[in-house]
């Protein structure tokens, strides 16, 4: 007997494929262009100098910019005890003073060892064209186990990714309302702030400093609280959307290369992520006194009632459509299958709404069919139940008013199909579901009033 496949018959294979690679594709040129522009042969790009003296000022001025045009932004300061303070103060990335001869460059290593080295060689070069030897300082060292100044960053990856994949999971917890989500969200970003900072200080990779808890704790809330306000919107893209916003351009703009040697765009970008700003902060807490951490606390703070006002937004959107449908039609539709993250998920058996125009991006039915009547009538809310061989019930779903069901995410194997509506016969057909072909199964239900001899398994 042969099959129809009236839902998957006219979507064309390019398009399936396209929508197949889509992902990795993307995902593929995101990594490769953000990574290798952002971290090949690293250039200063308007790195502040603050140099002790207007005439010294000057001078330095025009030898960085003949040698890196567009590389320095130098200003004058009174002497070179303003000099230490503007690098401690994060109002500069170095300091430079001349005086007696003698020229001292103030430097903080906490801002990573790449752009301290790249300080030393420019000055050093500059001094020795003077026939002096330049003295280096750092006024902000790191802890022992942190000589690249690096660690911040992998510490904000753990707190940040696992934020994305928590809202992820959460889409599948359906008993779950809204409130109760970002009640999870909390309990888990303040549990992961604290493992989080128990290990670092633990291991000495991390000062003793417990504000750093709450900056861990904000970063894990922002992504988490922003993806599960974005994924009712973007619906099949989210998994795009989240790792192209969370690791495609986080990561090249968090400080794994200092962020004065980034291109300007990765520069302007890192001002906005919020793996950028918690690195930021963090920096700001544990090296410099507290020095510059309000903006990028704020900016973590901006992520997380963005993420809430979307959620706010989706809820009442659903609200509005809610109140403007039929409520029988409501109860007839099955509700949209919830988003799977191809990166850490595999499909699941799951009900679809029947669509019979496919879009772009929506998944596609494995499993399909029409329950009707003795008089070939569709039968409205016939419960349809898949289960595998061991009697495991995999899915359940209802067939819509035109009779019609839709299941995707099945297993290969065979399967047992149960069909009932109340007042007449169930029916059972066994199918075999086989990887990349659509299986289709049509029931005809006999009322209970007339006999009706038994159906026998039918199998593709």
């Amino acid at each position: 007997m042969r099959h129809r496949k009236e839902g998957t018959e006219g979507v064309p294979r390019i398009r399936t494929l396209a929508e197949t690679l889509m992902f990795p594709t993307v995902l593929f040129l995101g990594l490769l262009f953000c990574f290798t522009s952002a971290f090949h042969a690293p250039q200063p790009h308007h790195l502040k100098i603050a140099v002790a003296h207007l005439e010294t000022e000057r001078k330095i001025d025009t030898a960085l910019q003949r040698t890196h045009p567009g590389g320095f932004d130098v200003s004058a300061v009174a002497d070179a005890g303003q000099a230490r303070r503007a690098v401690l103060q994060r109002d500069a990335v170095a300091g430079y003073a001349a005086e007696g001869g003698h020229p001292v460059l103030y430097v903080a290593q906490a801002n990573g060892m790449s752009l301290e080295q790249t300080l030393a060689q420019g000055f050093t070069e500059l001094a020795a064209h003077d026939h002096q030897k330049l003295t280096i300082r750092d006024v902000a060292p790191t802890v022992s186990k942190d000589r690249n100044g690096t660690t911040l960053v992998y510490f904000g990856v753990a707190w940040s990714v696992p934020g994305y994949i928590l809202a992820t999971t959460l889409l599948r917890a359906v008993t779950f309302n809204r409130r109760k989500k970002l009640i999870t969200i909390a309990g888990v970003a303040a549990f992961f702030s604290v493992v989080g900072y128990l290990v670092g200080t633990w291991l000495n990779y991390l000062p003793d400093e417990p504000s750093a808890l709450a900056i861990g704790f904000l970063l894990t809330m922002a992504v988490a609280t922003f993806s599960a306000g974005i994924a009712p919107f973007t619906r099949q893209f989210f998994p795009l959307v989240g790792m192209g916003l969370f690791i495609v351009l986080s990561v090249p703009t968090s400080g794994v290369a200092p962020v004065p040697l980034l291109p300007t765009f990765f520069q302007d970008l890192h001002a906005v992520m919020p793996l950028g700003n918690a690195v930021d902060a963090l920096r700001g807490l544990l090296y410099f006194g507290e020095a510059g951490v309000l903006r990028p606390v704020l900016v973590l703070c901006a992520w997380i009632v963005a993420g809430v006002a979307l959620l706010g937004l989706d809820a009442w959107r659903h609200q509005r459509e809610a109140a403007g449908e039929n409520t029988e039609e409501a109860q007839e539709e099955i509700p949209e299958p919830p988003v799977e993250d191809p990166s850490v998920e595999a499909p699941a058996p799951t009900a679809l709404p029947v669509h019979h125009h496919h879009h772009f991006g929506e998944p596609l039915p494995m499993l399909e069919g029409t329950v009707r009547d003795d008089e070939q009538q569709p039968i409205r809310h016939a419960a349809v139940t898949v289960m595998d061989t061991r009697g495991r019930q995999l899915v359940r779903t209802m067939t819509n008013a035109q009779g019609e069901y839709a299941v995707t995410g099945l297993p290969e194997g065979h399967i047992a199909i149960v069909v009932s509506h109340p007042g007449r016969h169930p029916v059972v057909h066994q199918k075999l579901m086989q990887s990349g072909v659509a299986v289709r199964a049509d029931f005809t239900l006999h009322g209970r009033t007339r006999w009706t001899s038994f159906q026998p398994l039918s199998q593709r």
